[in-house]
């Protein structure tokens, strides 16, 4: 007879495949932070909690990642109430309390002013990301927080990276370590090695709060899920291709782009790779090629 979701068998092959995702997950983390440096000794490192799977992955994990590390950080969960009309906030400060977290819920109506100041049928989510980002910034700042933890993962990662060419025509994706333009606060995305997949697996096996991302659609949002549903294409003919995208954002040979800020300065002319050199005084936009450039004319 087949085990169910409430045998003992069950729920010891659930924990035992949690505590494998789990080390998985935790070897990627200590990877990244190698790498990139993102943790260090004496941190206070304010996790900004949404509700979904990667954010509550992230928390979990940084708080076994902290046991492991020769030297001590503090870690404080952060959840903002946007004031969005049936957000279970009291869901997630049970959880928060059950666990033994330092945490704060910052309530600030957001909605509201997203409501009012964006006209019907535009896209709500670049005002609200960046109040909600203003607002982080001020609580990581009250709260003495040194680092701001995102729960942004590889996958986010490599959309983004993808996006950007696709839409904006720039070579760009999110760093896992990076200064706040006001110079006040550092973003670090300790995922930025985990696969989607994985954390979204690890959350299943947690039986972590998980609360329904209502939040409004945006053309942004529409896109994404058009190239994330391309990468699902493309990894059923080419496996491994996130990992390949992702070392691609890592390995970059400027030399061999089209940024002329970067090439070397003693050549006056290059190979188009026919055979033909091309003069860089071509250009006369400090070596940007600007998009509208690229494309046909009639």
């Amino acid at each position: 007879m087949a085990a169910t979701a409430t045998d003992p068998a069950a729920t010891d092959e659930a924990t035992a495949r949690g505590e494998r995702l789990g080390q998985a997950l935790l070897r990627r983390i200590s990877r990244a932070n190698r790498r990139f440096g993102m943790i260090e000794a004496g941190d206070r490192v304010m996790v900004a909690i949404s509700g979904g799977k990667d954010s509550w992955a992230l928390l979990d994990l940084l708080r076994r990642y902290r046991r492991r590390l020769p030297f001590d950080f503090s870690i404080v969960a952060v959840n903002l109430d946007q004031g969005h009309p049936g957000f279970p906030v009291d869901v997630l400060r049970a959880y928060l309390e059950a666990e033994g977290y330092d945490h704060r819920i910052v309530h600030r109506d957001t909605y509201s002013v997203v409501k009012r100041e964006i006209p019907a049928g535009k896209a709500y989510c670049p005002l609200c990301s960046r109040l909600r980002r203003g607002i982080l910034y001020a609580t990581a700042a009250e709260l003495g927080a040194t680092k701001i933890a995102l729960g942004h993962h590889r996958d986010d990662l490599i959309e983004t990276l993808l996006l950007n060419q696709f839409f904006a025509g720039q070579l760009k994706s999110m760093a896992p370590k990076l200064r706040s333009d006001d110079g006040r606060n550092t973003i670090i995305r300790p995922l930025a090695l985990c696969g989607e997949a994985e954390i979204a697996a690890y959350a299943d096996c947690r039986r972590f709060p998980i609360v329904p991302c209502d939040l409004c659609g945006s053309q942004e949002n529409l896109r994404r899920q058009q190239v994330k549903a391309l990468l699902g294409e493309l990894e059923r003919t080419i496996p491994g291709i996130r990992e390949s995208l992702l070392a691609a954002a890592g390995n970059l040979k400027l030399s061999h782009l089209l940024d002329g800020r970067f090439l070397e300065d003693g050549d006056d002319c290059e190979d188009d790779g026919e055979g033909s050199p091309r003069s860089r005084d071509d250009a006369d936009d400090g070596g940007l090629i600007p998009v509208a450039s690229l494309r046909r004319r009639a």
